[in-house]
């Protein structure tokens, strides 16, 4: 068993005062945690800014002290060794434990040692400076790549060639280094309470649902001595993601601009361990534009040189073409109210204090300004409910076609390519909130997670190896375009991204012996590329059906036993016959024992009225008396339900509640989304693909089913 750790975000709404009982409200609790939040953020940034510099980075980066000893892995400790820590930014007259000191200084060590991957990247990118920054040589490329770190993709080789670029015109020279080029990093207000011990803070568990913690808190905005310092009971309501087997560890505490105490709990849980290798059954999934995933089955088999993947050839599809419009919708509004609030800022800044309209043109600004929050708030808590679906749906897949691991194309690989439109809608994406989704969830349910290359996955079959030519749709091969793949060779035709995501499991299972591991963030990822084939393998149909239905009549309940529940009925009800002697006759004018045709209807679609009466006859199935079916939407669906009491309603009228209405809602069950199309969970049964000897023909299924034996293949 391993050890899975994770954040679980919770609120604090009230505390108590240990010493005299009194309780703390929201609004006074949000205050003095918002003093101690401004304390942290002040002595931080201060302590970052005075250690900005190339010198103290080399010390830190080396890891030892001065007498040639490691550095420890805590923050505090490491920069207590180097005898870094300052106290001149505190103001005068203010007291601070030396706890609060402690998560200060491990809050400053963490900024400056995330620093230290940016520099490295500078670093080897000033040591080799192209000639034309614009276009590397081959030479150049090969230069640089050995002076960079593993694992850097080409984007941060990008972005940070673009910014020295950048200081190059600005300055007519080349940067001395990270410092030169950026300044301090930017400290957010919050404490961390990790660094402290029982003098400052504690935490228990109370039962399943609840945890205390108790922290000393300032009771005003500059504490003069320790009496200003008081402890503060605090009753913490867990989200049903940490289960009760959970170990809880000391959160960070930091004030929220909503007006909230937002209490960032870490947790671990056991889960069980996951192997690199030895796969046999896996999932491989391809990134899309509009289509979030696109996956496929792969299963190994042979032995050496004979090791081929074989696939059942059903897609795997999580379509968010409706989530992925709105969210390009709100980016495109949210662009637009940033350039009208710049374009009244510039306004009031060009008329000066003077000027009467000058307020005038920043209150529009400021309105703009929470518009534009409201935007962003709302793409982002829309991105986080779309990745964790996805993720969920992704492993759900995996847990019920057996899979022991999931491929993923690697992120650090990837470039957004091509016409504008695409590039926005690539770059707007949450696939690294996907990623992280799947390897959380992975570990949880004891499915590995592992990440391939990405290149060239969809230029070249899956079935032959030979270049693929794209297109608008299968019935217009002669046009160019993206969604459909061609294969000249083998006469393959299929989706873009399901030929991707077959090349992904194919890349993943025969090349898993080359996985490498991270150690700080216990990534896993695949860099060797080793093509192969893979070929498509189906069950029989017949047999398939067969055991489907002996299946269905085992699962089924036991017929009760005793007299029929309708004793008048002898004998089943004949099935209608079909067939072209039997169509075109009409049952009004249909002879004695002449049968009608099967594409008549039943009952009439509308009333029928007598010519000398008018009176209505009510037709089989319909009820005349009964109001039409009201069309429109249904209450529960972000429509309100009407405000009318029961028994005011029209006859016939039921009110829906929101539990019906979502009930209803196959989509939003899968997914949590209502519009969106994802391939529903089925378990694969029973085995499929041929034997690991040398037998060509496929592996015939076994003619009894057993219910343990539903996952393998």
């Amino acid at each position: 068993m391993a050890r899975l750790m994770a954040t679980a975000p919770c609120t604090a709404f009230s505390g108590v005062l240990e010493g005299s009982g009194e309780r703390v409200g929201q609004r006074v609790l949000l205050e003095r945690v918002g003093f101690l939040a401004e304390l942290s953020q002040t002595l931080t940034g201060a302590l970052v800014a005075s250690r900005w510099d190339e010198a103290c980075l080399d010390v830190l980066a080396a890891g030892v002290d001065e007498r040639g000893e490691a550095l420890p892995s805590k923050g505090w400790m490491a920069m207590r060794r180097l005898n870094w820590p300052q106290t001149g930014a505190l103001p005068a007259g203010v007291y601070v434990p030396d706890r609060v000191r402690r998560g200060v200084e491990e809050y400053a060590a963490r900024t400056l040692r995330l620093a230290l991957h940016r520099r490295s990247i500078v670093t080897a990118v000033l040591a080799v400076w192209p000639a034309d920054p614009r276009r590397r040589t081959e030479v150049e490329w090969t230069a640089l790549r050995k002076l960079l770190p593993a694992g850097v993709s080409g984007a941060e080789i990008r972005n940070r060639t673009r910014q020295v670029r950048a200081y190059v015109a600005g300055h007519g020279q080349l940067p001395g280094g990270l410092c030169a080029l950026e300044g301090p990093p930017q400290v957010a207000p919050q404490v961390l309470l990790a660094a402290m011990d029982r003098q400052q803070v504690t935490l228990a568990r109370v039962d399943a649902a609840t945890a205390r913690l108790r922290v000393k808190l300032p009771l005003r905005a500059a504490p003069a001595t320790g009496r200003d310092w008081a402890w503060h009971v605090i009753d913490i309501r867990l989200p049903a993601t940490v289960t009760p087997d959970a170990v809880l560890h000391t959160p960070a505490l930091r004030p929220t601009p909503a007006g909230r105490i937002a209490v960032d709990l870490p947790h671990s849980r056991p889960a069980p361990a996951t192997k690199a290798t030895g796969h046999a059954v896996a999932l491989g999934f391809d990134w899309g534009v509009n289509t979030l995933l696109t996956g496929t089955l792969g299963r190994l088999t042979g032995q050496g040189p004979t090791r081929r993947v074989v696939t059942d050839g059903r897609p795997l599809v999580f379509d968010a073409t409706t989530v992925s419009a709105a969210l390009h919708r709100l980016r495109g509004h949210r662009e637009h109210l940033a350039a009208k609030r710049n374009h009244y800022q510039a306004l009031a800044d060009g008329l000066g204090s003077p000027h009467p309209a000058r307020g005038e043109h920043l209150d529009w600004a400021q309105v703009l300004e929470i518009e534009h929050e409201r935007v962003c708030a709302r793409i982002r808590h829309l991105n986080n409910a779309l990745a964790w679906a996805a993720a969920r749906w992704a492993v759900n897949q995996a847990a019920a076609l057996g899979a022991s691991i999931i491929y993923l194309e690697d992120l650090a690989t990837l470039e957004a390519r091509g016409h504008r439109r695409g590039n926005a809608r690539l770059s707007g994406q949450v696939r690294g909130t996907v990623a992280e989704a799947i390897r959380h969830l992975g570990a949880k349910a004891g499915v590995a997670v592992v990440t391939v290359p990405a290149r060239g996955t969809s230029k070249l079959c899956p079935g032959c190896l030979n270049t693929l030519t794209h297109h608008p749709a299968p019935d217009r091969l002669s046009e160019r375009g993206w969604k459909w793949a061609h294969c000249a060779g083998c006469g393959l035709s299929t989706d873009r991204d399901h030929a991707a995501a077959r090349r992904i499991v194919s890349r993943g299972l025969l090349a898993q012996t080359h996985t490498t591991s991270d150690r700080t963030t216990n990534t896993r990822t695949i860099r060797t590329t080793i093509e192969g084939t893979v070929r498509l393998v189906r069950r029989p149909k017949k047999t398939t059906r067969r055991l489907r239905r002996q299946r269905r009549a085992e699962q089924a309940p036991a017929r009760p036993r005793g007299p029929k529940t309708n004793p008048g009925k002898q004998r089943p009800t004949p099935s209608r016959p079909s067939g072209p002697h039997y169509r075109g006759v009409p049952r009004a004018t249909a002879a004695p024992g002449q049968k009608t045709s099967r594409r008549m209807p039943d009952v009439r679609a509308v009333p029928a009225t007598t010519p000398t009466t008018g009176a209505v006859q009510r037709p089989a199935g319909h009820d005349t008396q009964a109001p039409a079916a009201v069309s429109g939407p249904v209450p529960g669906h972000g429509v309100p339900a009407s405000h009318q009491p029961e028994h005011l309603l029209r006859s016939g009228r039921v009110r829906l509640s929101n539990r019906t209405c979502r009930r209803r809602t196959r989509a939003a069950e899968r997914t949590g989304f209502h519009h969106l199309r994802a391939t529903e969970v089925h378990p694969l049964t029973p085995r499929f693909g041929p034997p690991d000897s040398d037998r060509r023909r496929p592996r015939r299924v076994r003619k009894a089913w057993k219910p343990q034996a539903h996952t393998e293949f």
